[in-house]
This record gives C-alpha cells, structure tokens and sequence, in this order.
C-alpha cells in the first residue's frame, strides 16, 4: 500500500487548505472509529479468555515465575513495553520480574551471528525459562519463524505461553505450544498494533488486579513484594 494511497489529500495537487485540512480531520476519525470498533471485538470476543489467562500468569508470578516478552521490529519496542509495564507498574501496584529478549544487543547479534536469527529468541527462554514463568511473543502477522520457534521451546518448558498477532493469526494459531493466542483481525498494521496495545495493558491491569486479590487474601504472596 503505497503513502498515497493511504493520505490520497496530500498528494492531490490542491491549494485548498481548507479542503486538506477536512479531509486530514476526516481521515483521523475514520481511523479513531476503526480502531475503536477493532478493540470493541476483540473484547466481545476474547475478553473472557484474557481474564482467565491473567489469572493463570497470576499464579505463575505467586509461585515465583518471571514474563519473557519478544518480538521483531516494531513488535520488539512492544516487548520492551509490556516487560516495563510489569517492572515499573506505579500506582502501588508490585514490581513484577520482566524481560524483554530484545534488549541484550551483545545476545541478539551474536546467536544471529553464530547460528541464525530463527533462535535468537528460543535459545534465551532455553536458558532461562521454567515452568513457573511466561513467555509473550508479539507479531503483526503471525508468521515470523523466530517466534513459532520460541513457542516451541516455552512449550517444550511448561511455560505459559501468549502469543498476539493480527491478520487471521497466521501460522501462530496452528501452533499447538501457545496456551492463549489473542487476534486482532485487521489487515492493517497501524491497527494491529493499537489494538495489541491495548490487550497487554489490559493484560498487565488484570494480572496485577488478581495478585493483589490473592495477596489480600492471604494465599499467596509475590516474591519480592513487601506492601
């Protein structure tokens, strides 16, 4: 799809600006009505799904567990977010162990280096995962070989595994090593990766409300946390 196509005002050749200018106000709320009906499905459809999966991370953070979050690209700075959101959580909610897979630059280029990028994300959670953690992988497609790879190898660990994409899901929904797989469907990237948004945040919400229930209820306690 080319610029052009998507802000068609921009390139018409006009000196109206007014007439630009409506068309820039029009094209936002097109947008804002898009995504705004996009979140509005995913919720009807998975939002009962989500609550049980933040249950279940939950659980996994009580018994000690840390979140692995990866992805590629813009997917990558989407990780990061969602490993800080937990990590850095303000509003007294407990700091919870993230990581984001991305951020070793020395890790990344060396196993793309020395084996290929198809394990730069599997051979971390290798390393690192056990059954009490969870593994988060981000795609706008749901085809990126990296990621299918990772699930295999969180699967393969008894990690919980979660895994966001767009589209229809791609090769990510026939995966049978992703315990919780949350679709945007939109062929839009723009729009994939608002709603993605969307879904971790209210990921993170959830999980850190079920801790805090468990924790005040006395059956559970997450490590590290003194409040």
């Amino acid at each position: 799809m080319s610029v052009e196509s998507l802000y068609p005002f921009l390139y018409a050749g006009t000196g109206d600006l007014a007439g630009v200018l409506e068309q820039v106000r029009a094209s936002t709320v097109a947008k804002i009505e898009e995504i705004g009906e996009l979140r509005r499905v995913i919720s009807a459809r998975d939002g009962a799904r989500l609550a049980q999966c933040a249950r279940e991370a939950a659980d996994r953070f009580a018994a000690g567990g840390r979140l692995f979050a990866f992805g590629n690209g813009g997917s990558a700075t989407d990780a990061q977010q969602l490993a800080t959101l937990f990590l850095n959580p303000g509003r007294g909610a407990p700091p919870l162990p993230a990581f984001a897979l991305g951020n070793d630059t020395a890790v990344v280029t060396a196993l793309c280096n020395d084996i290929g990028v198809e394990v730069v994300f599997a051979r971390q959670l290798a390393a690192f995962g056990g059954r009490d953690d969870i593994a988060v992988g981000l795609s706008t497609s749901g085809n990126s070989a990296n990621l299918l790879t990772a699930f295999d190898e969180a699967g393969r660990r008894g990690m919980l595994t979660i895994g966001l994409a767009g589209y229809e899901g791609g090769t990510m929904a026939e995966l049978d090593s992703i315990d919780y797989l949350f679709v945007a469907p939109s062929s839009s990237i723009h729009r994939i990766q608002e709603a993605q948004t969307t879904i971790y945040q209210v990921f993170w919400e959830l999980t850190s409300t079920a801790l805090t229930s468990t924790n005040q209820q006395g059956v559970a306690h997450v490590p590290g946390h003194t409040g």
